[in-house]
This record gives structure tokens, C-alpha cells and sequence, in this order.
């Protein structure tokens, strides 16, 4: 699937805060998931030898270890003393988790994942379901952020960005524009996936947003057919940049993370609507078997339920919160920037993970099919 979102806010967070990679104890840590070095190793002067029991958040790296164990393992620990909240950075992909729970070697408890991959590890009995009498559904903005196998911390949008020096007309303010290639000529610009890039081709087709599953495929596999030898295609998050940058591409579906970079770094030549954005859960799912049993609900229950730390990790790594009390705590200078602002996700779609978690596998490989037909 190329770059994850996960991955990309990380390589944000990397250059705006100039650092990076774990401490010798985190690299310990991760190594000892990986049977890479002893046990023991890994916790000399940490948690088990003080005699604190662990929970083990699993990401994809990098200052996520930082953000993740600032604003969600302290407040969790702070009110359950005994836990010690670690972070690992192997990176917790539905590979792993299957492998590691069909071994029967679980050594994590709760991974950084996403709707459609809950969806398909649920399915698989690879995953827990989440226990909504522990996890509340109240602290979520929407039904979506709270699924059978995840719950969701955090939120993220693909939306519509362009250079606005191109359109002295007026710019493309919806997907059925981005298809106009008469009205807004130019190069666009979509990910190498299906995810998202279909979902906007379906509304370019005309569907109403507020009823946009299911999808129609064969129908948004045509559509994109009409644009693809006019479009550029992205595997990552540097790269979506770089092609509006650079003018390579005049518009295009990118993170919103990547979008406000390139706002403000080009003093607003380069801007992005909310409308029609496709506004997407950051799931976290419970291995079977984790060791950490109910504490692991708990632990999660506590990230959905504490909106403070959520805005912070905004600040700090761009995802939006998904506690609805949230957006009132935001900052006036990051509302602009966040996702689920009221009046930003009101004019979003909310993407729908089960749907992709039945659907993806084959309508990816179809849609790498008509890119490179």
C-alpha cells in the first residue's frame, strides 16, 4: 500500500522538530519484540525491573514513540500506578499481527493499524473485539471511530490541494472538478491506491456524498480511465509534495498533513479545500492474545476518552482528535489545520473502513491495473 499515513506523520514530525529514531531502552525494546535480543536485555533499568507491569503500544516509529508515550501512555499511567505504558517501533503491520498471533508468541497490545485492516484481522480472528462497555462510543465523534475490532485516537483526511496561481478564474472545489479537465486544465495528481482515489471518483461521477457507499467500481475504474493519462501518481507522503512543489502537478489528493505544509510554505499559493475531503479513523486493534488482557482495553479507553492530550498530539504530529469535546480546546491557529473541526468535518466524507475492509485487496489491484494499463 506504499507509504502508510502513520509513517508519514512521522517524517513530519522528523523535519519540523529536526530529530528523530528512539532511545537505547525504546531500540531495546523493539529489538526484544523481534527475538533479536534477550528479554532481559531490553528492560534492564526499565519498568519489569522496577517491578511495574508493561502494556505495549506498537507504532510505526520514529517521534511517534515520543508523542504516543507523552499524551497517551503518561495520563494513563499517572491514573493506574503499577502500568508502565512502553512504546515498541516495529511497525505493526496486519503481516505481523498474523504472524505473531498464529505463533502464538503475542508480545504486543495495542497497534497502530487502520478501519479496513480491523475490519480484515477481525474477520480473520487475528484481532479482539473492542469492549464497548470499557471503551465508551460517547467519546468519539462518529460510529465510524468506534468499530468491532478498533477504536480510534486520532483522525486524518485526504483532500483536494492545488496551485492556486494556475486558476485566476477560480479554483476546483470539489472531485467533480478535479475531473474537469477543460474548465482546470493541468496535471493531477492521486496516490498509487484505491483507497480514497476511489471514493473521490465516485463523487466525481455525481453521488451524493451523504450516500456514497457502496461504491460503484466498475463505474469509479472508468472514471478514473478519463484522467489517468493526465495524472501523476504518488507512493508517499515527500513525493505528493514535491509534484505540487515543483508544478509538476497543478492539483491533487493528499494527506491534510502534506497539504498544510505546503499552505504555509508557500505563503498560500498552494491551498486546499475541506470540501469533499475524506476524513478517515486512525484505528488502533487489540492482538489475540495480548498479553495485557483487560488493562489493554482500558488503556485504550483512556486515549478516546481524554481530549487534552489528542489536541496536543495535533500540535505535535498533525492527527486530528476524535474526542468530540476536543475541538473546542484547539488553539484559534490550529483549526484551520484540523480535520475534525466541526466546520471542517462537516464537509467531509467520513471514509467507510468496513466497506474497504471487504473490498480493498481487489479493488487496489484493479485500479494498479489501470494506472500502469
Amino acid at each position: 500500500m506504499g507509504q502508510s499515513f502513520h509513517e508519514d506523520c512521522l517524517d513530519l514530525a522528523r523535519r519540523a522538530l529536526s530529530r528523530g529514531g528512539v532511545d537505547r531502552r525504546g531500540a531495546l525494546r523493539a529489538l526484544a519484540a523481534m527475538g533479536l535480543v534477550a528479554a532481559g536485555d531490553a528492560v534492564t533499568q526499565g519498568a519489569q525491573a522496577q517491578g511495574a507491569r508493561e502494556l505495549v503500544i506498537v507504532n510505526w516509529g520514529g517521534v511517534a514513540n515520543e508523542g504516543f508515550a507523552r499524551h497517551y501512555g503518561a495520563p494513563f499511567e499517572a491514573a493506574n500506578p503499577g502500568l508502565k505504558v512502553v512504546q515498541n517501533s516495529t511497525g505493526p503491520s496486519a503481516g505481523r499481527i498474523k504472524s505473531m498471533v498464529e505463533s502464538g508468541s503475542v508480545t504486543w497490545d495495542l497497534c497502530d493499524s487502520s478501519a479496513s485492516s480491523s475490519r480484515v484481522l477481525g474477520k480473520g480472528n487475528l484481532v479482539q473485539r473492542i469492549d464497548y462497555g470499557v471503551v465508551k462510543k460517547s467519546d468519539a465523534i462518529d460510529e465510524a471511530f468506534t468499530l468491532e475490532y478498533g477504536a480510534a485516537p486520532y483522525s486524518f483526511s485526504s483532500v483536494l490541494a492545488y496551485d492556486s496561481s494556475k486558476f485566476p478564474n477560480g479554483p476546483p472545489q470539489s472531485w467533480a472538478d478535479f475531473w474537469d479537465q477543460r474548465r482546470f486544465p493541468g496535471t493531477r495528481l492521486l496516490r498509487r491506491d484505491a483507497l480514497a482515489v476511489m471514493d473521490a471518483a465516485q463523487m466525481a461521477l455525481g453521488k451524493d456524498p451523504a450516500r456514497l457507499y457502496p461504491l460503484d467500481a466498475r463505474a469509479c475504474l472508468a472514471k478514473l480511465r478519463e484522467i489517468r493519462r493526465n495524472a501523476v501518481f504518488w507512493t508517499n507522503g515527500s513525493e505528493s509534495e514535491q509534484f505540487l512543489r515543483t508544478g509538476e502537478a497543478v492539483m491533487g489528493q493528499i494527506w491534510h498533513t502534506r497539504a498544510k505544509v505546503l499552505e504555509q510554505e508557500t505563503n498560500g499559493r498552494i491551498k486546499f479545500t475541506w470540501n469533499q475531503g475524506l476524513l478517515q479513523a486512525g484505528i488502533f486493534v487489540i492482538p489475540r492474545g495480548a498479553p495485557g488482557g483487560a488493562a489493554t482495553q482500558r488503556l485504550l479507553a483512556s486515549m478516546l476518552a481524554n481530549p487534552e492530550p489528542q489536541v496536543e498530539l495535533l500540535k505535535f504530529m498533525g492527527n486530528g482528535p476524535t474526542n468530540p469535546r476536543a475541538a473546542a480546546l484547539v488553539p484559534a491557529e490550529f483549526r484551520r489545520f484540523n480535520p475534525t473541526d466541526p466546520e471542517n468535518a462537516r464537509q467531509q466524507v467520513i471514509l467507510d473502513g468496513n466497506w474497504w475492509g471487504d473490498h480493498y485487496t481487489e479493488l487496489n489491484a484493479d485500479v494498479v491495473d489501470v494506472i500502469t494499463g
